[in-house]
């Protein structure tokens, strides 16, 4: 009984592991203030090709607003 309760818990803790490993809000703007080297303006929810993505506003250096993507469950830029 004991083996059962334990491979049932570790099977329910691996499936939910998606639901812990998305990106937040501030994770989604320091990776995009890195891979622009600028300033972030707004960050916001929102969803490209069936995906959750931040939307992350920067103010470049050379003073050009840029929007840069990061995949929520990945935290990769788009």
């Amino acid at each position: 009984m004991k083996f059962l309760t334990a491979l049932t818990t570790a099977l329910l803790m691996t499936l939910t592991l998606p639901a812990w490993a998305d990106v937040s809000r501030d994770d989604a703007a320091a990776t995009a203030q890195r891979s622009s080297g600028g300033r972030v303006l707004a960050v916001d929810r929102a969803e490209q090709g069936g995906r959750a993505v931040w939307r992350v506003k920067v103010l470049t250096p050379r003073g050009e607003v840029r929007v840069i993507l990061v995949d929520v469950a990945s935290g990769r830029t788009m």
